[in-house]
């Protein structure tokens, strides 16, 4: 059985993610503050964390800035906030999915198992993918760059290995959101961008001149190929 640490102050929406969560087959702890909540999760080592950026004392963005220094583990943000830059940030941070309050508890429930899927699919996998010098064990989720580990998150090395697979092929946002998300959700296509910019910033020797991951204006991105620019 999974298990998803629900984190929300407001105890109505907390209660409403854990009855959908256990209905659906999770063992679902629950607490309403980020510091209780990186205790649990050092203790606990939930599968999934379902988390609320709006927390007292300590916000959801430091929450996952600390989760991210020790653990790879999924981030479903819930945020009542419209401004698209505070889900930029949140998935710059580490996160991998979100939704906007209010939200159907059922798609918050779909959103918390294609994260898990994600996870899984790429523990399924069997292969390892060398382009160059950046080499992907697919069966641990493990990146090295010129013999280097890179640390990425479940997001992150999903839409690596997506390029990787195919290098050269150009991948719009669009199909790089669907490989990443399981299916493109609400056209929020700026939300790969912020992927990218965190891979290039643990992936790449000068994030502000890429050499592996490739923007092609007005389409999308593209992992370089060797010998060619």
């Amino acid at each position: 059985m999974k298990t998803a640490l629900v984190v929300d102050d407001e105890r109505e929406i907390a209660e409403l993610c854990r009855d959908y969560l256990v209905a659906a087959g999770f063992a679902v702890l629950t607490t309403g503050d980020g510091r209780s909540a990186l205790d649990l999760i050092r203790t606990h080592r939930p599968d999934v964390v379902v988390l609320d950026l709006g927390l007292p004392e300590i916000d959801g963005l430091e929450v996952t800035r600390a989760i991210r220094r020790e653990s790879g583990v999924p981030i479903v943000m819930l945020t009542a906030r419209a401004d698209e830059s505070d889900k930029l940030v949140g998935l710059e941070l580490g996160a991998d999915d979100y939704l906007t309050k209010p939200f159907s508890p059922k798609e918050l429930v779909a959103r918390v198992r294609a994260v898990l899927r994600r996870v899984e699919g790429v523990h399924e996998a069997v292969e390892q993918v060398t382009v160059g010098d950046v080499e992907l064990d697919l069966t641990r989720m493990r990146v090295r760059r010129a013999g280097q580990e890179v640390e990425l998150t479940p997001s992150e090395f999903r839409l690596l290995a997506t390029l990787v697979g195919q290098p050269g092929r150009v991948f719009t946002r669009a199909q790089l959101l669907d490989a990443v998300h399981g299916v493109a959700f609400d056209s929020y296509e700026r939300a790969i961008d912020a992927h990218v910019k965190n891979l290039r910033r643990k992936l790449e020797p000068d994030p502000r001149s890429p050499t592996y991951v490739k923007t092609v204006f007005g389409v999308g991105y593209r992992f370089a190929e060797p010998g060619r620019p």
